[in-house]
């Protein structure tokens, strides 16, 4: 009876973690994953939608629940600090999550909340909470001067997009006196769904993919919305992911990153000059190792490769550039780079 019992709540979590990411397939998932019956996993539906955990939209489809929604609106002017915040109105709505998620939320909200008081200028900021009963979603929306534009304008950048790039990076802050520029790159890399809509641009990222992706709004977006999601019963650690940014020859610090190169580009040009390398190369000799992602990027030129492969890293020994996802095409390019010295 008990091996019954834990058979059928892995059943039901398998639909938990499927039901929204495979909203078409995920009866048939289960059913050849636990080898069961097509019926046999309604009757496991049915019975997550009895126990509130699922709510039935229309004939086979299913979404997550809400089992508590909270939200609530502070005036910045009036507003304890960020540790005071999370203690007495944030953490009494998720303290019953596991220890290693409970953290991941206080080092999450603590940052992005901060962030929006001492940089958005905005006179208020919003945070909503909605529980579901698979994972915990957490809003935190300004309506100040907008990310990207703050850091568009505080690094003389010509659009938003490339505020994206160097935020993507790492160790960005336009206060160096009060912020290590940390918070939101390792926060967009400890939960399942990270988004900022801000101006013009949406950006997300998801756990698992070295890449972020950038979108154009419709509309312009006042302000700055981050909404961050994540499981409830995560395995992940805070640890575990600072620990992934870390160079293996040191004991502690952000010393690893990973760049979309995509982004150094307007529009759909191609990546052929310096000036676009020293775009994508800006700010990266802070790290020991950057890993440039190839990915979208069907081609390179010889001037931009050259810049990038060669001229930064004969000027930068201490800094290791490593291509990734590249095709054969780009690698070509970055070899030649590379071997330029060698046979000249």
């Amino acid at each position: 009876m008990v091996r019954l019992r834990k058979r059928g709540e892995e059943v039901r979590q398998f639909i938990l973690e499927n039901v929204e990411t495979n909203p078409k397939e995920f009866i048939s998932l289960a059913s050849k994953h636990f080898q069961i019956t097509r019926q046999a996993v309604n009757k496991h539906i049915r019975l997550l939608v009895e126990q509130g955990a699922l709510k039935r939209v229309n004939k086979g489809h299913y979404e997550h629940a809400s089992v508590a929604e909270w939200s609530d609106t502070f005036l910045i002017e009036n507003t304890p600090s960020e540790d005071v915040v999370w203690r007495e109105k944030i953490a009494p709505h998720v303290s019953q999550l596991p220890d290693n998620t409970l953290h991941i939320w206080n080092y999450g909200f603590t940052e992005i909340f901060n962030n929006a008081i001492d940089h958005s200028q905005s006179k208020t900021i919003f945070v909503k909470i909605i529980k579901t009963a698979f994972s915990t979603k957490l809003i935190i929306a300004d309506y100040g001067i907008g990310i990207f534009n703050k850091i568009k304008q505080e690094m003389n950048l010509l659009d938003e997009r490339h505020a994206v790039l160097e935020l993507t990076k790492g160790k960005l802050t336009t206060d160096p006196t009060r912020h290590s520029g940390e918070g939101i790159f390792f926060t967009s890399r400890m939960v399942d769904e990270f988004y900022i809509i801000s101006g013009e641009v949406y950006l997300s990222h998801s756990y698992g993919k070295d890449e972020d992706w950038i979108l154009e709004n419709q509309e312009n977006h006042l302000g700055t919305w981050i909404s961050m999601k994540l499981k409830n019963n995560t395995s992940r650690t805070a640890k575990e992911i600072f620990d992934k940014f870390t160079a293996d020859d040191e004991e502690y610090g952000f010393s690893k990153t990973v760049v979309p190169v995509r982004l150094a580009r307007y529009g759909t040009e191609k990546l052929v000059s310096r000036s676009q390398a020293k775009r994508l190369l800006e700010r990266v000799d802070r790290f020991k190792i950057v890993l440039f992602d190839f990915t979208e990027v069907e081609s390179i030129g010889q001037a931009f490769a050259d810049e990038v492969f060669r001229v930064f890293s004969n000027l930068h020994p201490d800094t290791n550039i490593i291509p990734i996802n590249a095709n054969d095409t780009v690698m070509q390019m970055i070899t030649r780079a590379k071997t330029h010295d060698k046979t000249h």
